[in-house]
């Protein structure tokens, strides 16, 4: 069957109507480097042909190495039960209907959603959900700059994953007057690898809010948060901390106690398949005080007429429903078959469940930290307290390193060269409650080879 079910005389009848005589005319525009005898593309296949084909390119990808790569994407366990549910035919959008009056299963969950995530966080608020953790760390920064009016600077923590960084950075370089600065002054391989309190002293300047990350870029868990909390208010700014690991929530103190005004991450860890690179979910909490400046939407839940309770679109806070210069965001929607993964996977793991998974999460981290520092060569290359990440150097270039160990079915973490130059022989290792001991047993062996 051909994709475009279209004849020549159905063709030449369009072309006609829009005034062109050959379907080639409509491609003129396109520069001659562009067009699809400049790529060298094969002729097309029929659609056997072209299954097989697929199937052949697939089967090049190796998903049965044995991955400690993380680093914002995190290798969980999902209990059957969510993929199942989560699979329903009904469920399949990751758009939110325009008609919420006809979709109060859908609104439903979002609330429950919007719930558990101001529960993880420790805040008061929280929206329908972001398109993933970068996006809703660049969010935050954009109200910040609207909480804080005359301020033009968004202050990031060098130890913030590097690549929310870059989408922060994207989001404020068209904006007029507004930067986005990385404070030096804390940098990430001085004083241990976290926030130094003494540095960030009196460098916020007129900055609008300070991005940071816990546990942060390198694992370590930033323990001096209320500290850090009163810093950066006593300088008129905001504190903006970002998770990209949700799982270490059930082992950590939410960031809301210890004074954050706003708390971003991303969602993955909590039912999402890692798929490769997305599609991830983005959460978003803030402060009660904050309602009216917070992007996205917010699910309300009231009473009908006959007592009944209904979920409602409270706000809609984009252009498509409130003056261009009253909408705090351009994000059309929010990410709902995300947030409903979400949900599942907390309403199935509970409470004791998350803490219980925590803690394997730590537990398996130390012993591959014990492990792999037993080796000649590696070494840890910081002390602090972690999670499940951890940053360990080796006898020679990180890469050639995590080469050698892919040659064993081994992927050893990511080479941190690629973001820090002077870390360029070290690993950032992951270890979550997927690992057992035996598998840090071989990760061990492939290091040792390498």
């Amino acid at each position: 069957m051909p994709y475009v079910p279209h004849d020549d005389d159905t063709l030449q009848a369009m072309l006609a109507e829009i005034g062109v005589a050959r379907l080639a005319d409509l491609f003129e525009p396109v520069p001659p480097e562009l067009e699809r005898a400049a790529f060298d593309l094969p002729e097309p296949l029929a659609e056997p042909a072209l299954a097989r084909h697929l199937a052949e390119l697939a089967a090049r990808n190796r998903v049965d190495r044995l991955s400690f790569l993380g680093a914002g994407a995190y290798e969980h366990f999902i209990p059957a039960a969510v993929t199942h549910l989560a699979s329903q035919s009904q469920l399949y959008t990751a758009y939110t209907p325009y008609q919420p009056e006809v979709s109060q299963g859908t609104l439903a969950v979002i609330f429950e959603f919007q719930t558990y995530v101001a529960a993880l966080t420790g805040m008061e608020i929280a929206n329908a959900s972001m398109y993933d953790g970068a996006t809703a760390a660049a969010e935050a920064a954009l109200m910040c700059l609207r909480l804080n009016p005359g301020r033009s600077r968004v202050v990031v923590a060098p130890n913030l994953h590097p690549e929310y960084r870059a989408v922060v950075e994207t989001y404020l370089s068209n904006i007029p007057g507004v930067e986005a600065a990385t404070l030096e002054c804390c940098a990430p391989y001085a004083e241990g690898g976290r926030v130094d309190l003494n540095r960030l002293t009196g460098a916020l300047g007129e900055a609008a809010c300070f991005v940071m990350q816990s546990p942060n870029f390198f694992g370590l868990v930033e323990t001096e948060l209320a500290q850090i909390a009163e810093i950066v208010h006593a300088e008129g700014a905001l504190l903006v901390v970002a998770v990209p690991e949700p799982m270490s929530l059930g082992a950590l103190a939410p960031p809301g106690h210890f004074g954050a005004d706003v708390v971003v991450g991303e969602g993955q860890s909590f039912g999402g398949a890692l798929s490769f690179g997305g599609p991830g979910v983005g959460f978003f909490a803030t402060r009660q005080e904050f309602l009216r400046q917070m992007p996205g939407r917010l699910i309300g839940k009231t009473t009908d007429r006959e007592g009944k309770p209904g979920y409602v679109l409270t706000l809609q806070t984009r252009e498509q429903h409130i003056r261009r210069e009253k909408a705090t965001s351009n994000i059309c929607t929010n990410h709902a078959l995300g947030a409903t993964i979400f949900t599942i996977y907390l309403s199935v793991v509970g409470r004791t469940g998350l803490v219980s998974l925590a803690r394997q999460n730590v537990q398996n981290c130390a012993y591959a930290q014990y492990r792999t520092t037993e080796l000649a060569g590696y070494k840890m290359v910081f002390e602090e307290p972690v999670f499940n990440e951890f940053v360990l150097r080796g006898p020679k270039e990180a890469e050639g390193i995590r080469q050698a160990c892919l040659a064993e079915g081994v992927d050893p973490g990511l080479p941190l060269g690629r973001f820090y130059p002077e870390y360029d022989d070290c690993l950032l290792v992951t270890v979550t409650e997927t690992k057992t001991r035996a598998d840090v047993d071989r990760l061990c062996e492939a290091l040792a080879l390498a």
